[in-house]
């Protein structure tokens, strides 16, 4: 079941749980519908891929999508892990702000 997600494409995020606990990246996609997302050099990954005309073949690392539940927005202001809230702007529009120190997230 998809539900809305605080992450988005180019947030830099901490990895909370799991082999790479305690790494940070960037955030290259998103995939809502498998609430997923893929991580700069997070949960590398092994393929083996096949020969074409374009690439070479042989094993090659890349980002493996990892769960959202085992992501959490690095704070703007020291990079730690922090939740996500939503605050009212005067103008009306709606900011993303993490509950750690109350800055506002920019993404």
């Amino acid at each position: 079941m998809a539900v809305k997600l605080k992450i988005k494409k180019g947030d830099k995020v901490v990895v909370t749980t799991g082999r790479d606990k305690g790494k940070s990246g960037e955030v290259l996609a998103v995939f809502p519908t498998e609430n997923r997302a893929l991580v700069q050099g997070v949960n590398m990954v092994r393929r083996h891929q096949k020969q074409t005309a374009q690439s070479e073949g042989g094993i090659i690392n890349r980002e493996g999508k990892i769960h959202v539940s085992n992501l959490a927005v690095a704070d703007p202001k020291d990079g730690k892990p922090s939740r996500v809230g939503f605050k009212i702007n005067d103008d009306g529009s709606k900011a993303r702000v993490a509950k750690r120190s109350g800055e506002v997230i920019d993404g």
